[in-house]
C-alpha cells in the first residue's frame, strides 16, 4: 500500500509537471518538493467517504479565495488582471524587471517561477495554481459517484460545485491564455502528449457543465454554511458562459432570474455594523450605503440582500485565514523624502502614538495605511472614468472624497511640524511650478478608500510601531465579494446590448446602480458598450477580473458584430491575430487599452536617483498571454500550441476543435 501510495503521489505531481511545467534536469525541482495534500493519500481511500470528498472541495473554496487574498508582504495576484486593462499599471519603480514594457518583457520565457511575483505580476501563479485548482475539482468529479453511501442528490451537489470551481478557472485560462490543454480527469499514468483544445471547444464544455450546476447546487437559503458554492453564483457563471458563446437570449434569462426571483435585491441604505476607519480623527467617515457594503464585517451577514456569493477570509480562527494587504499594496507610497513641501521639508512623516510628536488629527499611517504601491490607478481610473453626459458627477458615493469614501492626494495634510506648510494640503508643485513629487508613479494618485480600507487589529495593538513602520495599517483578513447583484445588472445590460443595441431598457440596468450610489448624472440616451464597461469600472472595481471580462466581451463584439463605443467593429477571425502597438487596429481589450491607459505614450519622466524612466507599453499580441515554455518543454511527447505573436507560434499545430476528442484522448499517451 505505502509503494501505491507513493506511486500515485508521483502521478499527481507528473500531471501538475506537465501542465505546469516544472522540468527535472536534475534532482527534484522546488515544486516538487512542496506538498500537496491531495498527493498524500491513495484516492480510492481517501474520496470514497463525504468526508473525504469535503476535504477536497474545502481545498477548491480556499483555492478561489487565494486569487483575492495572497500571502505576500508585496504582491496581489489580482493587480496582474488590472494592469492588463485600462485601469491599473505596475508601480513599484524601485524594481528594474517592473512589468512595464509589456511588449517587449513578456515572453514564453519571461515568467518560469513563482518568483517573479516579486516583478509586480502573477502569470505563472495564474498558469500553474489554477491548473492546481482545476486538478482538485476533477478529483471530486472523478470519485464522487463511487461513493456509495451518497444519494444521487447530494452526488449531483458535489459534482455541481466541483464543476463550477473548474468551469470558474477555465473561464479564466482561456482568456488569458487562449487556445490551452483541457484536463479533465486524474489519470493513473504521466501523460506528456497534450494537445491545445481551442477556446471556444472549452466554452461549450464549461457552458453544459454550468447548466446541471444550475440544476443541482442548493441556494444559499436552503444551505447551513456561507461561502461555499450556490446556485446564485452559478447562475452568474453561466450567464457569462452563454454570453461568451453568443447565446445572448439565455443569458438574459439568467440573469431575469437572478435580479427578479432568486430573493435578492440591491443594498438602498446603511446596514450592518459600521467601521469608523483607522483613525476617525484624522479622516472621518461619514455613514453611507456604499462603505456599509464594503465593510468586511458586513459582506456575509443575512442583512445583506445583494451578496450572492463571498468568500469567508475572517474570524477568531486568524491563523485560519489570508491577509489581505491592500492598504500596502494598493496606496501611494508617501512617507519619504521624495514628497517634499514647499519650504524643503518631507511632507508626511510616519509618527509612533507614544512619540512627543504624534497628532491623532494626522495620523496618516493608520487611517491610510503606508503603501508601497505595487499597483497603481490609471488616470481614466481616478479621474476620466466618472464623467458622465459630459459632467463630473459630483454626488456619485463611489467617488465621493466628503464621505471619506474616496481619498485624493490633496486631502492628505502635511504633518511635519518642521514646516511652515504644516496642516495645510499636501502640493504637488511649488510657488513656481516645480514638482514636489519625485516619483508621480508611485506616489501620486487617488484611492477608492471604501473598496480597500481594511481593519488591521495586529498594527492597531502595535502603539510603539516596534514592527518598523510604527503601527501602520497594512490590511487584513477579510471577506471578500465573489458576486453581487450589481453584477447581474450590468451583464443583463450586456446581453440586452448584443441583442439590441438600441433597446432603451439597457439604460435602466445602469441606472439602478447609479441611482442606488446616489449619483446626479444618470444614462439618458442610447447606451454603448464602452457605458457598460465604464460602469463595470466604477461598481466592480477590485472584485471582476478586468483582464478577463475585457477580453470576454472582446469575444462577444467580434461574435456579434456589433460595435463599440468608437464605431469599430471586430472580426472573429483576426481580432486576436493582430501585432504592435500602433492606435488602430486589435481587439476591443487593447482600444481599450490605448485609449484610456499609460500604455504607448511614451516613457514617464522620474527625478528619482537610483529609478530609470518607464515606458509602459502594450502590444495588440498580448491579448493573450503566451503559453509557458516550460509546459510546451515538459509535454515531450506532443506539442502545445504557443499564441500569435510569440516565439514558438506555428498556425499549423493541431488542436482540438472539440472537447469530446479532447477528453476522449486523454487516457492516450
Amino acid at each position: 500500500m505505502q509503494q501505491k501510495k507513493k506511486r500515485l503521489h508521483y502521478i499527481f505531481k507528473c500531471l501538475a509537471l506537465i501542465i505546469g511545467g516544472n522540468i527535472f534536469l536534475s534532482g527534484c525541482s522546488r515544486s516538487f518538493l512542496e506538498p500537496d495534500p491531495l498527493s498524500f493519500y491513495e484516492p480510492t481511500t481517501t474520496f470514497n467517504t463525504e468526508a473525504g470528498l469535503m476535504s477536497a472541495m474545502a481545498l477548491c473554496d480556499r483555492h478561489l479565495k487565494g486569487y483575492w487574498a495572497t500571502d505576500h508582504n508585496e504582491m496581489l495576484t489580482l493587480g496582474t488582471e488590472y494592469i492588463f486593462s485600462e485601469l491599473m499599471v505596475a508601480s513599484a519603480t524601485d524594481k528594474r524587471t517592473m512589468l512595464c514594457d509589456v511588449a517587449n518583457m513578456l515572453t514564453p520565457t519571461s515568467e518560469t517561477s513563482y518568483q517573479n511575483i516579486d516583478r509586480t505580476n502573477s502569470i505563472w501563479y495564474l498558469w500553474e495554481e489554477t491548473y492546481k485548482a482545476i486538478m482538485y475539482a476533477n478529483t471530486i468529479i472523478q470519485y464522487v459517484d463511487k461513493v456509495e453511501k451518497l444519494d444521487e442528490t447530494t452526488k449531483k451537489m458535489f459534482k455541481g460545485r466541483a464543476y463550477f470551481h473548474r468551469a470558474f478557472r477555465y473561464m479564466a485560462l482561456i482568456f488569458e491564455f487562449g487556445d490551452i490543454p483541457l484536463v479533465t480527469t486524474i489519470l493513473e499514468a504521466p501523460k506528456q502528449n497534450y494537445r491545445s483544445t481551442k477556446r471556444d471547444a472549452i466554452l461549450k464544455m464549461i457552458t453544459q457543465d454550468m447548466e446541471l450546476a444550475v440544476q443541482w447546487v442548493p441556494d444559499q437559503k436552503s444551505m447551513p454554511l456561507t461561502g461555499m458554492i450556490n446556485k446564485g453564483a452559478c447562475r452568474m457563471l453561466l450567464a457569462k458562459c452563454y454570453l461568451a458563446i453568443g447565446e445572448y437570449a439565455k443569458a438574459k434569462e439568467q440573469t431575469d432570474i437572478l435580479i427578479n426571483q432568486s430573493g435578492y435585491s440591491l443594498m438602498q441604505n446603511n446596514f450592518g455594523t459600521f467601521n469608523d476607519g483607522g483613525e476617525p480623527l484624522t479622516w472621518p467617515i461619514t455613514r453611507n450605503v456604499i462603505w456599509d457594503l464594503h465593510r468586511a464585517e458586513n459582506k456575509l451577514i443575512a442583512a445583506n440582500k445583494e451578496v450572492i456569493m463571498g468568500m469567508p477570509n475572517r474570524g477568531a480562527d486568524a491563523e485560519s485565514f489570508v491577509q489581505m494587504l491592500t492598504m500596502r499594496i494598493l496606496y501611494p507610497f508617501v512617507f519619504d523624502t521624495r514628497l517634499q513641501t514647499k519650504d524643503g521639508k518631507q511632507a508626511l512623516l510616519n509618527i509612533r502614538r507614544n512619540d512627543a510628536n504624534y497628532n491623532n488629527k494626522y495620523d496618516y499611517m493608520r487611517a491610510f495605511g503606508r503603501g508601497i504601491a505595487t499597483f497603481r490607478p490609471t488616470n481614466f481610473s481616478t479621474n476620466t472614468l466618472w464623467t458622465i453626459n459630459g459632467v463630473m458627477d459630483a454626488t456619485d458615493l463611489r467617488h465621493s472624497s466628503s464621505t471619506g469614501n474616496w481619498i485624493r492626494m490633496e486631502d492628505y495634510r502635511v504633518n511635519n511640524k518642521a514646516s511652515s506648510e504644516f496642516g495645510k494640503p499636501i502640493s504637488l508643485y511649488n510657488n513656481n511650478g516645480a514638482l514636489l513629487c519625485s516619483d508621480t508613479i508611485r506616489r501620486w494618485f487617488d484611492v477608492p478608500h471604501y473598496k480597500f480600507f481594511l481593519d488591521d487589529p495586529v498594527n492597531e495593538a502595535n502603539v510603539s510601531g516596534s514592527d518598523g513602520l510604527r503601527g501602520a495599517t497594512n490590511g487584513g483578513i477579510a471577506d471578500w465579494y465573489l458576486y453581487r447583484l450589481a453584477e447581474a445588472y450590468l451583464l443583463r445590460a450586456e446581453a440586452k446590448y448584443y441583442m439590441n443595441p438600441a433597446d432603451a431598457t439597457i439604460k435602466d440596468d445602469l441606472n439602478a446602480i447609479r441611482s442606488r450610489a446616489q449619483c446626479t448624472q444618470l444614462y439618458t440616451g442610447t447606451v454603448t458598450i464602452g457605458d457598460i464597461m465604464n460602469e463595470r469600472a466604477r461598481e466592480l472595481y477590485w472584485e471582476e477580473w478586468r483582464n478577463v471580462e475585457l477580453k470576454r466581451v472582446s469575444v462577444c463584439l467580434a461574435r456579434s458584430g456589433k460595435p463599440d463605443e468608437w464605431g469599430n467593429t471586430y472580426n472573429l477571425e483576426n481580432f486576436d491575430k493582430q501585432s504592435g502597438t500602433g492606435a488602430d487596429g486589435g481587439s476591443y481589450w487593447y482600444q481599450r487599452i490605448v485609449h484610456y491607459s499609460l500604455y504607448n505614450k511614451g516613457p514617464v519622466q522620474i527625478n528619482a536617483t537610483g529609478i530609470s524612466n518607464p515606458n509602459f507599453t502594450m502590444d495588440k499580441k498580448n491579448m493573450y498571454w503566451p503559453i509557458p515554455y516550460t509546459a510546451i518543454l515538459a509535454n515531450n511527447k506532443g506539442k502545445l500550441s504557443q499564441n500569435y505573436g510569440y516565439d514558438g507560434y506555428d498556425p499549423n499545430v493541431p488542436k482540438w476543435d472539440n472537447w469530446e476528442d479532447a477528453v476522449a484522448d486523454e487516457s492516450t499517451n
